[in-house]
């Protein structure tokens, strides 16, 4: 029996079972029928040391007197920082807790398991140390003042589970703020997997980005950045929904946000609903967690590729894709083609570190990108056009992309 999952901000505060759990009325620890609660237990992550501490020998010189001699060289030279500290080598996973997966604004605290996963994949995928950081506040400039407070401590800064539109002008503020990567992953890591995948799909049934014409469901933080990130990259026409229909230039409710979007999106024109976007259209990419009908993916183009990349249940059903595309992906793990961010920024950050990036460009995010599909060579198939988080030759491909691109682009300072 799974424990019961509540929303503290969203529950009636009538409602006496509110934070109830199967613990309260089964008097027993939650770890005692649920695994997913004993992996959580005392956290998934602890600080080890990487120096001894074995006599007074060692204290004195990894504590006081001898680490004074290096406070006071940093003090004269503050570049030193990044050679005698772990900063360089190290990122902030910074959230407010406000569009955590699928469940939405449920706090800082509720955040945390999420945040301790994402620094652990860090470490696991790219070398990468990572520290979870979950906010009690909400504020667009309260969030970057305080980041930018605790950015000396840090080498790259990734934003994590904020929600749209904050998420994009939060990120844009840090960065000008900032001499250090800012990079928010569920924006970036999305769109670089996509662009992974998509130019295989395109390789593999002998077609250009440039003949293909997209459709995206969901124009939140991920819709939007996928669809710049294509077009950057190369991309025919991408024509984005949202729960009205057609993001054009000729609707009057459009936030800033998907004002601008409107304007470098949808050369075809298109205007209406989802499904009429997707008569004849060359790719699907799902990132909104709706349900597409049946009907709307058989009227696409000939040989069309389905990305249905919600969470647990993708916005067509493989079964379904597999009836009329030639590609299909999901962000589930138990489907071929997984659509994952892991995919991506571990490589991304480890290659900005190592050459000391003071940004992550997007011809860095281009460069992952082709890495990543480079990866799946010569065994390229319908069901592989994107490779698995577990092989070992993903993060050392994208690091080394990343950090070459990053010198040829001037942002590296080593």
């Amino acid at each position: 029996m799974a424990a019961e999952i509540v929303n503290p901000r969203t529950a009636s505060s009538g409602d006496s079972s509110v934070g109830s759990t199967d613990q309260d009325r089964l008097g027993e620890p939650l770890d005692s029928f649920d695994p997913a609660f004993a992996l959580h237990r005392g956290g998934k992550m602890a600080v080890q040391a990487t120096v001894p501490i074995r006599d007074k020998d060692d204290l004195s010189l990894a504590y006081t007197p001898g680490v004074a001699k290096v406070c006071s060289a940093i003090a004269e030279q503050p570049e030193l920082v990044h050679d005698y500290t772990w900063k360089s080598s190290v990122v902030a996973v910074v959230t407010d807790g406000t569009a955590v997966l699928g469940l939405g604004d449920i706090g800082p605290e509720a955040s945390l398991p999420v945040m301790e996963g994402k620094a652990i994949l860090f470490k696991q995928f790219g070398g990468v140390d990572a520290v979870p950081i979950a906010l009690a506040c909400t504020g667009v400039d309260e969030i970057v003042e305080t980041v930018v407070r605790l950015a000396p401590s840090f080498g790259g800064v990734n934003l994590e589970d904020i929600s749209a539109p904050r998420c994009f002008e939060i990120e844009r503020k840090l960065q000008e703020r900032l001499d250090i990567p800012v990079f928010h992953d569920d924006q970036h890591g999305t769109a670089v997997v996509t662009l992974a995948a998509l130019r295989n799909a395109a390789k593999l049934t002998g077609r250009e980005l440039g003949d293909l014409r997209a459709v995206i469901s969901g124009a939140g933080a991920a819709g939007v950045a996928i669809a710049k990130f294509l077009l950057e990259a190369g991309l025919g026409d991408v024509a984005v929904t949202d729960r009205k229909g057609v993001v054009s230039t000729d609707r009057d409710d459009l936030t800033d946000v998907k004002r601008e979007l409107a304007e470098i999106t949808n050369k075809a024109g298109i205007s209406g609903s989802l499904e009429s976007a997707l008569a004849g259209a060359d790719v699907f990419i799902g990132v909104s967690g709706g349900t597409v009908p049946e009907p709307a993916v058989a009227s696409m183009a000939e040989g069309a590729f389905v990305f249905a990349m919600a969470n647990p249940n993708p916005e067509v059903h493989p079964d379904i894709a597999h009836k009329y595309a030639a590609v299909v992906a999901t962000g589930r793990s138990d489907f071929p083609n997984q659509i994952n961010n892991v995919l991506a920024f571990p490589g991304i950050f480890a290659g900005a570190l190592q050459v000391r990036a003071s940004r992550i460009t997007e011809g860095m995010k281009i460069a992952a990108a082709e890495a990543l599909a480079a990866v799946v060579g010569d065994d390229l198939a319908a069901d592989y056009v994107i490779p698995s988080p577990f092989d070992e030759r993903v993060a050392p491909a994208v690091t080394a992309a990343v950090a070459a691109a990053a010198r040829a682009e001037g942002v590296a300072r080593r």
